[in-house]
């Protein structure tokens, strides 16, 4: 058919973690509860877009772009998303960078963060894997 729909639900403070989908739009739909939501365009702006949902709210997210869903506040919140394909697919950035098989190279990690390398040791002990 071309499209995917899910329904999320959201605990309070439960975090829809940095990530994108390389295949799709989104178009976010609250139904209950409020989130705090953004994305990032691509380089070289890398302007952050944020907004505060309330039910019935709308938002997209573009293909491709980097983006996320908090819900900040203290009772819990739901949305449906729906996407522009059937397969979608999802990179979600942390897991991507900290927790990849086989993985990134210290080096490059540490380069690219621009932190000490005991830094990059400590998240990837402490980090588990959002799926």
């Amino acid at each position: 058919m071309g499209i995917s729909l899910v329904r999320i639900d959201y605990a309070p403070n439960g975090l829809n973690p940095p990530h994108t989908h390389p295949r799709s739009t989104e178009i976010l739909t609250v139904l209950e509860g409020c989130l705090h939501v953004g994305f990032v365009t691509s380089d070289p702006e890398n302007r952050h877009f944020t907004k505060v949902l309330a039910k019935g709210d709308v938002f997209v997210f573009p293909k491709g772009l980097v983006h996320y869903q908090f819900n900040n506040g203290n009772t819990h919140a739901v949305a449906i998303a729906a996407l522009s394909s059937q397969n979608p697919g999802v990179i979600t950035v942390a897991n991507a960078v900290f927790v990849s098989e086989p993985a990134i190279s210290d080096d490059v990690i540490t380069k690219a963060f621009q932190v000490e390398k005991n830094t990059v040791d400590w998240i990837q002990a402490h980090y588990s894997i959002v799926s």
